[in-house]
């Protein structure tokens, strides 16, 4: 438990400084400022008080021993002695604002591992180095062990990051937005205390509703996974990572290792754990506003209510490109609005309820939806025109609101300046209010989004008991050294985990190439197959549709004179025409398992990019939603009179390639590309395995 670090009782600065613009002094005044409940000491051995407060010479002289939070601003060289010190005092925790660490090189990283060493040794915990602190706002605690500037509001949304000037972006974000905030922790170099062990502790905070996330990487996977799995159960996570524009894997042999880019890994762990993931701290900080407020929606159709017509068909655009519904109202619905509205009110869903509508109106519409069983949430345009009781207005939708029946956000279009006791009575009615409709939308498409990943039952991983994991272990014991497989042996695997591959054979020389060709029956395909040889099209390697044994010898003798490979076998293959390209592959992710790809194969893969990824193990459901994932899944059901694909048969295979990778984790990258789909059945017709 981190207690007594979110909730000190009281707090300790070594380095406080009489400096005005010193970090010593800018703690000491937030601490005194925001309203600290319990006692402060500055220690620095010069001055006799600080911002009125006495000071102390050492951490030794204070007179109380067991301090919860010290804060050490001092150069990293003092620091394990000070720590040492902390440690003879009993101190619980140690916000280390410094930087000079781990981060700088060796001779930092030793300073480190020095007051690491005697921070265990005393079982004090370290937050940081190299961080700004945390903030607490609780009424009771009024903690703020930093020394930034926002000065929050008591709310319930928790934000932790790495990074603190992104945690600061988003912290005065939702100041300005006029959101209060609860816990705020930006815990730097992280060499003790990490983001799991803090995303649990606001997962156990009662008075967290919603955790706001961000982080540039992470450094045990499957800790924090397991952690957000746990938590996201419990309370909404909104997550943004960043360094998504690196290309990751520039060095990938496999097509899967090139198109995986250097973020996919974290943004499927933040979907497999439940977790939603935003592109845009704008987005991130507003749908975080609607979530501290508002229940959780229990379905995705939305009724809108609005005074002017224009901002409510934006968000309906937004609802609609979501896939969010917008359905009809009930026959008494129409009934009892057309009995308590004007008369020039549009009745359906949007209803309008003019610009001349009053308070009552406004009442009776939310009503009327609120008992819509087809309506799970509300989206409110509310124009504030000067020949209305906006007041009214504003107090009726704060009425329905409190009932907390359904999720509400509104979209406000005010002067606020002019219209300051409306804004206000929306504000401290809880109701999450936004200038654009847009943004308003896009918050309750959040909460959406968040109610399905979390209701979504995804099923447990197939075990299939046909396969023979023994048989393809012993293949890739032998194969030890090399870093490619062999087609011989990446055909093997497949066979044994009964994923369904063309005929083939494998041949040394151009007779053994004809007659090999014979028994499989034409028309083949002849692959040039050497641990050289990566993408074998690209160097004239592949040779289709051989109509017989003559086609067969040319095209092998042409390769043998082309290619200079000593290792140089053929592979000869049942040419299968016709059917749709497909591209299934896998990836090694430390930490994690495999990532596993899917999408159009072929030179589709190369110019689209149309795929998708996930983690292992995959479950069927996992499979069938990434087949519906892809931006052309339509061509997977058939469109323009072409018949549709196998899609049993794909997903079967993403099943059984999750178990092999998961059988034989020393794979790297796997591709099955192009794999052939039918409509009625499925065949791998190239493939290759790094390791």
């Amino acid at each position: 438990m981190l207690d007594s670090l979110f909730r000190p009782k009281s707090v300790a600065v070594i380095g406080a400084s009489t400096k005005e613009f010193h970090i010593g002094n800018r703690v000491i005044r937030n601490l005194v400022d925001f309203g600290f409940k319990g006692p402060i000491y500055p220690i620095n051995p010069k001055a006799d008080e600080i911002r009125g407060i006495k000071a102390y010479k050492s951490i030794m002289d204070v007179p109380e021993d067991g301090i919860d939070v010290v804060h050490m601003v001092i150069p990293g060289k003092f620091v394990p002695q000070a720590v040492e010190d902390c440690g003879k005092k009993g101190v619980k925790n140690i916000i280390i604002n410094s930087g000079g660490f781990a981060e700088v090189g060796p001779e930092g990283e030793a300073i480190q591992n020095d007051f690491l060493e005697r921070a265990k040794k005393y079982g004090i915990r370290i937050f940081g180095p190299n961080c700004q602190g945390i903030i607490n706002s609780d009424p009771d605690i009024r903690a703020y062990c930093n020394f930034t500037f926002t000065k929050p509001e008591p709310g319930q949304i928790s934000i932790t990051a790495l990074s603190g000037g992104v945690a600061e972006v988003i912290h005065q974000a939702f100041s300005q937005m006029g959101v209060g905030t609860r816990i705020y922790a930006s815990n730097g170099n992280a060499c003790d205390i990490t983001i799991p062990e803090i995303v649990r502790y606001l997962g156990d905070d009662e008075g967290t509703r919603v955790v706001v996330l961000y982080v540039e990487g992470l450094r045990d996977a499957a800790t924090f996974m397991e952690v957000a799995k746990e938590v996201a159960a419990k309370k909404p996570v909104l997550a943004m990572k960043a360094g998504r524009t690196e290309v990751g894997a520039k060095a990938a042999s496999s097509h899967t290792g090139g198109l995986a880019r250097v973020d996919i890994a974290t943004e499927l762990i933040f979907r497999k754990a439940g977790i939603l993931t935003f592109r845009d701290e704008g987005q991130l900080c507003q749908a975080a506003a609607a979530f501290a407020s508002q229940p959780i929606p229990k379905g995705n159709r939305v009724g809108i209510i609005t005074n002017t017509g224009g901002p409510a068909v934006i968000g309906t655009d937004v609802f609609g490109e979501a896939g969010l519904e917008i359905p009809p109202l009930s026959e008494n619905a129409v009934k009892a609005l057309k009995e308590k509205l004007f008369p020039e009110a549009a009745v359906s869903n949007p209803t309008d309820i003019l610009a001349t509508g009053t308070g009552e109106h406004y009442r009776a519409a939310m009503e009327v939806m609120m008992d819509e069983e087809q309506i799970d949430s509300i989206f409110i345009n509310f124009v504030t025109p000067f020949f209305v009781d906006t007041e009214a207005i504003a107090t009726e939708i704060v009425a329905v609101n409190q009932q907390k029946r359904k999720p509400i956000v509104c979209n406000l279009m005010t002067d606020p300046g002019q219209w300051t006791e409306t804004v206000r009575i929306l504000k401290e009615g809880g109701v999450p209010c936004f200038a654009f409709p847009s943004d308003a939308a896009r918050a309750l498409t959040a909460m959406v989004q968040y109610d399905e990943i979390r209701s979504r039952d995804i099923g447990e991983p197939a075990v299939f008991d046909d396969v023979d994991q023994a048989k393809a272990q012993g293949i890739f014991e032998k194969a030890k050294g090399r870093e490619v497989l062999s087609a011989t042996d990446v055909y093997d695997i497949l066979s044994a985990y009964r994923i369904p591959v063309a005929g083939w054979r494998m041949a040394a020389h151009a007779e053994e190439a004809v007659t090999a060709a014979g028994e499989i029956g034409f028309p083949v395909v002849v692959k040039a197959d050497a641990e050289s040889i990566v993408h074998k099209s690209d160097m004239g390697g592949v040779a289709v549709n051989l109509a017989d044994g003559d086609a067969v010898r040319a095209v092998v003798e042409d390769m043998e004179k082309k290619l200079n490979a000593d290792d140089l076998k053929f592979f000869i293959q049942k040419y299968m025409p016709g059917g749709k390209e497909i591209i299934v592959g896998a990836k090694a992710e430390p930490g994690l398992g495999h990532l596993i790809m899917f999408g159009l194969g072929g030179i589709y893969v190369e110019v689209l990019k149309d795929v998708v990824f996930n983690l292992t193990p995959v479950t069927r459901f996992e499979a069938e939603e990434m087949l519906a994932s892809i931006k052309t899944a339509a061509i997977l059901d058939g469109v323009r009179g072409e018949k549709g694909v196998h899609q049993a048969g794909l997903v079967e295979i993403i099943q059984r390639l999750s178990q092999l990778i998961s059988d034989l984790p020393g794979i790297q990258e796997m591709d099955l590309n192009p794999v052939i789909a039918y409509e009625d059945q499925v065949f791998v017709v190239d493939a290759r395995i790094a390791v």
